[in-house]
């Protein structure tokens, strides 16, 4: 029999997230390692290695595409594509850009279900302690690779105080920006160019709590000084360490991925290791339903955790 019986984790629910109610974006088609989007008034066609079926629609449809992106971040326009444009999600702005050598233009549409979960898990907080009789303090939320910012911009707009961690100078001065965008200026923000592992052991060592943490890693990628990140070695030792800036009562994790070699059910897992038998887990993934046809772009899984369930 052995010494001490372990904790027994809070059991996962597993869900999928099939999104696609926002006005100024949708999915048109997916299929031959590419998808067919609308962003606001601009058709765009980008490489994607999930669509490992074929298209819906017509070439015809298609072709009516103003830019295409390959798997390399190549990007080909006809005469009268914008580079940049302007997007709403709700009371936000957000700056879409076809930047070189990258497919991403700033957003990612299928992560509006976790703004949506963080806005709720922020207002049912900010409801429950009043009504316990107790102060409502600020909320701390740390946000580590931010990117853009539309998480932040999310916890922001809802009433917490945001730290944003990202190794990237340039995608952070384009969080600032959309935050200018959003009216939030006014808003305390903390962006900040940093390497995540690094600046968690710094905040355990000041004894800095965090009430929500928001987890976005990518599978490979490099610190301002050149640290090199490996999701299967580097993420478990970063969860270690955010447990150790986690305040005493926390309200939620939210971990993301967008590893083809990874499964929601190993981030579960992950969380659990981390959060003991407190609240509950739910992984899944995100997929995107299109416009066109009945198959589901599968783009993102993730496990989140909250106290509130």
């Amino acid at each position: 029999m052995p010494a001490e019986v372990p904790l027994s984790p809070p059991q996962h629910t597993h869900i999928s997230i099939q999104y696609n109610q926002w006005q100024e974006y949708a999915l048109w088609d997916s299929g031959n390692f590419q998808k067919l989007e609308r962003f606001g008034d601009v058709l765009l066609i980008r490489s994607e290695p999930k669509a490992w079926w074929k298209p819906v629609l017509s070439q015809q449809q298609w072709r009516k595409a103003r830019a295409v992106c390959d798997a390399e971040g190549r990007w080909q326009f006809e005469k009268d594509c914008p580079r940049e444009w302007i997007m709403a999600y709700q009371q936000l702005r957000f700056q879409i850009r076809c930047t070189d050598m990258s497919k991403h233009v700033g957003i990612f549409p299928e992560q509006s279900p976790h703004w949506e979960w963080i806005k709720n898990q922020l207002q049912q907080a900010k409801k429950s302690k009043p009504a316990a009789g107790l102060q409502a303090e600020p909320i701390r939320v740390l946000s580590l690779f931010g990117y853009t910012g539309a998480s932040a911009l999310v916890a922001a707009s809802n009433g917490a105080v945001v730290t944003q961690i990202d190794a990237s100078k340039p995608a952070l001065s384009w969080a600032k920006h959309n935050q200018q965008l959003s009216g939030l200026r006014s808003i305390p923000i903390r962006f900040l160019l940093d390497d995540a592992l690094k600046f968690l052991k710094r905040e355990s060592r000041r004894n800095s709590r965090y009430d929500a943490l928001i987890i976005d890693p990518p599978s490979f990628g490099r610190g301002p000084k050149g640290e090199v990140w490996k999701a299967e070695k580097s993420l478990p030792t970063l969860l270690e360490h955010c447990a150790q800036v986690l305040s005493d009562q926390p309200l939620f994790i939210l971990l993301n991925m967008y590893a083809l070699e990874a499964s929601a059910l190993m981030l579960g897992n992950l969380l659990s290791e981390i959060i003991g038998e407190r609240g509950s887990i739910e992984i899944g993934e995100l997929a995107l339903q299109p416009n066109y046809g009945n198959r589901p772009l599968p783009l993102a899984i993730f496990a989140r955790w909250s106290i509130a369930g």
